[in-house]
């Protein structure tokens, strides 16, 4: 992994070294529990739309476990 962010560094002409984060990500405020729940349903989804899982449930490291009943890997704080 190391490799890619050193690629991906000497790509980006702001900066020569490592590049960690994604170019082009810029973070938007959680105002309300309507939009911090839309943006966990969207993380939820994401290995649904890669294709790696058929239910957000199913993915090894989400949270979406905790949010079905079920026991995730990680301790969460939830969104109510």
């Amino acid at each position: 992994m190391l490799w890619m962010m050193e690629r991906s560094g000497k790509l980006n002409k702001h900066n020569g070294n490592f590049q960690f984060w994604r170019e082009g990500n810029h973070p938007i405020e959680l105002f309300d529990n309507k939009t911090m729940q839309q943006k966990l349903d969207y993380i939820h989804d994401n290995p649904v739309e890669a294709g790696f899982v058929e239910k957000p449930e199913d993915w090894l490291w989400s949270s979406a476990r905790d949010y079905v009943g079920g026991k995730g890997l990680l301790e969460i704080l939830y969104i109510e």
